[in-house]
């Protein structure tokens, strides 16, 4: 199987972003798959462009994006990606669009086909605090996971595909006092495996997320 994990570049005056420092540290290689690694830019349109020539070049199995989410305890599975732009802050290409399509006339959402559930309960099993999310925003991480899942609906029908959101690293939060962190090592943990849990089922486990809002 091969395997396609993106990360971005810093964004938001943050000297590093998590998902590029453990992009570097993923191995190339998990059991009998390979894993492809790729930076993205956190630029709107630009970051689907870099996205869509390396699926179009690599074409993998198993698509993984990954992001930053500051402020959130715990790794993130998110479960669906909106048709939405709009930034609060703008993006590495001065560009802050509000109330945007990603892609025009596309579905209102989709969900991803990964088991995230499946994924949360083993990263839980081996102590990585983990949870399904049920929102990716509506910044460029969103944008990835939504374009992400709209080249499986209209050219990749095969390839599954996902996002996974991961908190700030320690050495950022001496930016913000008080925002929770976790260790790049425990991130690096924490995305092998959910992507071996991707990679070894296509089911997922039925039980509540225990979200009430």
């Amino acid at each position: 199987m091969r395997i396609l994990v993106t990360g971005f570049d810093p964004f938001g005056g943050e000297p590093v972003n998590p998902a590029l420092e453990a992009l570097k540290r993923l191995s190339a290689t998990l059991g009998p798959h390979a894993i492809e690694r790729r930076p993205l830019p956190t630029v709107f349109h630009r970051s689907l462009d870099v996205l869509g020539d390396a699926v179009r070049t690599l074409r993998p199995d198993l698509l993984i994006a990954v992001g930053q989410a500051g402020g959130r305890t715990e790794i993130s599975i998110e479960r669906v990606a909106i048709n939405l732009d709009d930034a609060r802050i703008p993006d590495n290409g001065g560009q802050s669009p509000i109330d945007q399509p990603i892609v025009p006339g596309g579905p209102a959402a989709y969900f991803t086909n990964l088991p995230l559930k499946a994924m949360v309960r083993a990263l839980g099993d081996a102590g990585i605090p983990a949870k399904v999310s049920n929102t990716a925003g509506t910044f460029v991480c969103n944008h990835v996971f939504y374009g992400a899942m709209h080249l499986v609906a209209t050219e990749f029908p095969r390839m599954r595909a996902g996002f996974i959101h991961i908190p700030f690293l320690p050495e950022q939060v001496a930016r913000h006092p008080g925002q929770p962190s976790m260790a790049v090592e425990t991130v690096v943990a924490g995305l092998t495996l959910a992507i071996e849990t991707a990679a070894g089922r296509t089911d997922d486990i039925a039980v509540a997320d225990d979200a009430t809002h």
